[in-house]
């Protein structure tokens, strides 16, 4: 009877150390998240993941940049994505309907300003030069699924330019691309974040559209509950909201949604 019991508990005992074990192994595993961003975020994001990831070396970042819209289809088709980080409330909306967002996740992480921008040597200084003849094209990010885009037809209209413009729009297929236009001369002028006008040193600002011209530019973030990782990616989400990582967008021109 006693050798029984002893078998058991040798037994149990093993069970348990296996189970350590594999518990230990699983932690020590690399986490790798993966992060859809809209594209106006790129710097900021990754200067932010490189810190976090200085404090946090079991975790490392595959990162998919681009319009708020495209990413959040990708993200209804099935795409393996953790947290995402949208220029607008409309596609973070729109996945919040699917019930794609983990529940109680989101969080209004930045707040950003439209602008107008020329290359540098450009004559034009405002809004209502537009219209002019010298004025071939105006460069704004696809409406369809740029949220920038989206603001500048907001501009437009509040501003009575549409009309007069809409032949002469050059569709992009995010901010940094309209911002490419504007520097290499292939378009006249540009709309795009402040924060994107802030990079090259090609381009100059001749005007910052009215914050009643347009909706809030808020960029929402939430964790996706087809992720792999979704503790992780709430910690990673915790800390982008925390003062230490505020540095990292406001440097960058953004100011945080929770000042």
């Amino acid at each position: 009877m006693m050798y029984r019991t002893w078998i058991l508990e040798l037994a149990a005992c093993a069970a348990a150390a296996l189970l350590l074990a594999v518990v230990a192994c699983r932690s020590s595993q690399p986490v790798v998240l993966t992060v859809s961003v809209a594209a106006s975020l790129t710097d900021a994001i990754e200067a932010a993941e490189a810190a976090y990831t200085d404090s946090h070396t079991g975790v490392t970042f595959r990162n998919n940049f681009g319009g708020s819209g495209t990413l959040a289809q990708q993200i209804a088709l099935g795409a393996p994505v953790d947290l995402f980080v949208s220029a607008a409330e409309e596609p973070m909306n729109d996945l919040d309907a699917r019930s794609l967002l983990v529940p109680g996740s989101r969080r209004d992480l930045l707040r950003n300003t439209l602008v107008l921008i020329v290359p540098r040597t450009s004559a034009l200084a405002g809004f209502d030069q537009l219209t002019s003849a010298s004025v071939r094209n105006l460069a704004i990010g696809d409406p369809g699924h740029v949220p920038a885009g989206q603001y500048a037809l907001q501009t437009l209209t509040a501003l009575h330019l549409l009309p007069a413009l809409q032949s002469r729009l050059v569709l992009a297929e995010n901010v940094r691309q309209v911002l490419a236009y504007v520097e290499t001369g292939n378009a006249d002028a540009g709309l795009v974040y402040a924060t994107d006008a802030a990079i090259p040193n090609k381009v100059r600002v001749v005007a910052t559209a009215p914050d009643s011209s347009h909706d809030p530019i808020v960029y929402p973030a939430a964790v996706l509950r087809a992720g792999a990782h979704p503790v992780e990616a709430e910690d990673f989400l915790t800390w982008l909201v925390s003062p230490a990582a505020r540095a990292f967008f406001t440097q960058r021109g953004f100011t945080m949604a929770a000042q």
